[in-house]
């Protein structure tokens, strides 16, 4: 009747489109604010920041927005929205920076990763990015298919 909930030792949730869909400039890795169930959630690698990106608010504080964390299984009325605003841990020369480059030269942030440090805390890196055009998208998927031909090529001399 119990079904118990398999922790893994390492959790690395990735943004696998990030490098598709943009140029990264400038990563930084951040903390993150969750409540207990969150962190039991992401612990069980049960999120996804795969259509998440970053925003600043009027007081300069800068969140993850549409970063999806599953509500914890064991929790009751404690357990939290699946996709809050996180408010995102920075010192404030990074985040006057940040601020800045959005402001002026249009610039995105995005989350590449979440992941959890060997302290066990939650932390996520995030990258400046500028978005690719479609020719360079086009770039990216050839770059990759004379890769892969190659790595196939070299497998079969050796």
């Amino acid at each position: 009747m119990f079904s118990f909930v398999v922790m893994q030792k390492n959790i690395n949730i990735q943004n696998k489109k990030a490098h598709f869909l943009y140029e990264i400039l400038d990563k930084y890795t951040a903390g993150i604010v969750l409540t207990g169930t969150e962190i039991k959630s992401i612990r069980s690698s049960k999120a996804s920041i795969a259509e998440s990106f970053c925003e600043f608010n009027e007081q300069g504080e800068l969140f993850v927005i549409n970063a999806t964390i599953e509500e914890y299984a064991f929790g009751n009325y404690y357990n939290h929205r699946p996709k809050a605003e996180r408010k995102l841990l920075l010192n404030k020369k990074e985040l006057k920076k940040l601020h800045k480059e959005v402001q002026n030269t249009g610039l995105t942030i995005i989350p590449l990763r979440l992941f959890i440090n060997d302290k066990g805390y939650a932390k996520i890196d995030i990258a400046l990015a500028k978005g690719k055009k479609l020719y360079d998208k086009r770039d990216t998927i050839k770059d990759r298919d004379n890769k892969r031909d190659l790595d196939r090529i070299k497998k079969e001399y050796k």
